[in-house]
């Protein structure tokens, strides 16, 4: 049985200020690029059989400068649809809705955005485990993604509830890496830079 590693893609311009960014397709800074190419080391001399990533621009040219070939956009693992509250800050968010928590609030539909329960994102990083299963079967599996995703993916990896996610604090720019002790998953590294 293969390790399941996790790169979020480096800063973007919403990412360092804090807001909220799903569906939102931004570039990554010149920070971000340089983060995305510090994880080439980290990769380097490692086969995957599966690398999965984001169809957002943000992770797909994190994949890229990272050195990662192959890999295949998966709609299940774009960020988590924040609806009405795309753009806008957690502070921001606590101004007018005290108390808010995304991982058992979720979020108002928005006017361009549908928005997301945790649930609903929790089936879809549940799909993308089942999906990536067989090839962890054979060996070890990239996912090049978003913070808020993988977190969701960590606890569903676990066995823990989506809601769980809110206890993984991941960096951008950062390498993780799940994998198995004496049969149950377990986080072997976590926000890894070089």
């Amino acid at each position: 049985m293969g390790d399941l590693l996790l790169a979020r893609h480096g800063e973007t311009e919403w990412s360092r200020a804090g807001r909220h960014t799903g569906g939102t397709d931004l570039p990554l800074t010149p920070a971000g690029e340089a983060q995305a190419t510090s994880l080439a080391p980290l990769l380097d001399g490692r086969t995957f059989g599966l690398v999965l990533t984001s169809p957002l621009v943000r992770a797909r040219r994190t994949a890229e400068l990272a050195g990662l070939t192959g890999a295949i956009p998966e709609p299940d693992l774009r960020e988590w649809d924040y609806g009405g509250y795309e753009g806008i800050t957690t502070a921001d968010i606590h101004r007018s809705r005290p108390g808010w928590d995304l991982w058992t609030d979720g979020v108002p539909p928005g006017r361009d955005f549908p928005g997301e329960s945790p649930r609903q994102v929790g089936d879809r990083a549940d799909r993308v485990l089942a999906r990536l299963s067989e090839a962890l079967d054979e060996g070890d599996v990239m996912l090049v993604a978003h913070g808020h995703l993988l977190r969701v993916l960590t606890a569903r990896r676990l066995g823990l509830p989506p809601s769980a996610g809110r206890l993984f604090r991941l960096e951008t720019g950062t390498l993780s890496r799940l994998s198995l002790e004496h049969g149950n998953p377990v986080i072997a590294e976590w926000n890894t830079r070089p």
